[in-house]
């Protein structure tokens, strides 16, 4: 089992959020679509909360943004219940094959302006 642990400031990703290419970078679709259906303060909230849980995800799988992984790699979808859901794709995924990986789950809170995600990576059987 791998933990990953990423702590942000809301307030680091203000400049970076208003570029649409970053969006297209560091998001995946659904991730956008999520944000875009609520307010200006809560879609700001919940994008700074997807991308420390991306960090989390990453740091789980003993690595950063590099060697190919971006951070669009790492969705952090949203259950029915309202959970936060991993899934990886493209070198995110065949890292965490690579490592045995069978599950990565994350849990993200907020408080004032800092949003604090943790990650597990559970091996497979």
């Amino acid at each position: 089992m791998w933990i990953g642990v990423d702590l942000l400031h809301i307030g680091e990703l203000d400049r970076l959020l208003g570029r649409p290419w970053f969006r297209a970078f560091a998001y995946d679709a659904a991730e956008l679509a999520t944000a875009e259906a609520f307010g200006p303060e809560r879609a700001r909230e919940f994008l700074a909360g997807r991308f420390a849980a991306k960090e989390a995800v990453l740091k789980a799988l003993g690595t950063g943004f590099t060697g190919g992984i971006r951070p669009r790699d790492v969705a952090v979808l949203r259950s029915d219940g309202g959970a936060p859901v991993v899934r990886l794709s493209g070198a995110a995924a065949a890292r965490a094959t690579g490592l045995g990986v069978a599950d990565v789950q994350v849990s993200i809170t907020h408080k004032r302006d800092l949003v604090l995600a943790a990650a597990l990576a559970r091996p497979g059987a």
